[in-house]
């Protein structure tokens, strides 16, 4: 009925057994006590890179495929943002994903030469994870947890501040263009801010 509340003995002890819980968890990062840029990722040529070099630049963290149909226009879009603004305030932070229409059966070297001869690549690219599921990368999964946002296809775009904290999320059918202008206010931010530090 309402109003009526069952019979709860513990409920004197909640507070103190939420406290016990907090502090015997505090080596498990979530969302509130960690950022993108605290997890270490492996890139496309196989060794473990840091995100933490990252820190205090703006970075759109994109999940590419070689064969999709948004390809084309993404991956001219992604490269010319990153010639316009990188790679001192502002990254593309690609990671290869086979996850959707199986669109990047490729391995991560051709990949890796499929950007580069074909679009010139020049921003740092990740070697080929899932960016969902049970078996999701780490930094994907806090993506999708700090955002509350999913990827539900190829070229999923998160923007990712100076902090480490998703500032916003885009899905394929949002151009890179579109977006633009939120990230150049973000980059323009960050300029004012350190040059005002100094």
């Amino acid at each position: 009925m309402l109003g009526r509340r069952p019979p709860c003995r513990p409920l004197p002890l909640a507070p103190l057994a939420v406290v016990v819980l907090f502090l015997a968890s505090p080596a498990t990062p979530g969302p509130k006590e960690s950022d993108f840029y605290n997890f270490k990722v492996v890139n496309i040529r196989g060794k473990w890179v840091s995100l933490e070099k990252y820190r205090g630049s703006v970075s759109l963290v994109v999940n590419v495929a070689s064969e999709c149909g948004y390809t084309d226009q993404h991956y001219r879009a992604l490269q010319q943002l990153q010639r316009d603004l990188g790679p001192h305030h502002f990254n593309v932070l690609a990671f290869p994903c086979n996850q959707f229409g199986q669109q990047e059966p490729d391995t991560n070297k051709e990949i890796e030469n499929f950007a580069r001869k074909t679009y010139g690549v020049s921003f740092p690219m990740f070697s080929k994870i899932a960016v969902r599921g049970a078996g999701a990368n780490a930094a994907f999964k806090y993506l999708i947890e700090s955002s509350g946002e999913e990827p539900t296809w190829n070229f999923w775009k998160y923007l990712v501040a100076p902090n480490g904290k998703v500032v916003g999320t885009w899905d394929s059918t949002v151009s890179v263009e579109e977006i633009r202008p939120k990230i150049h206010e973000l980059v323009g931010k960050l300029i004012v801010g350190k040059k005002e530090e100094l």
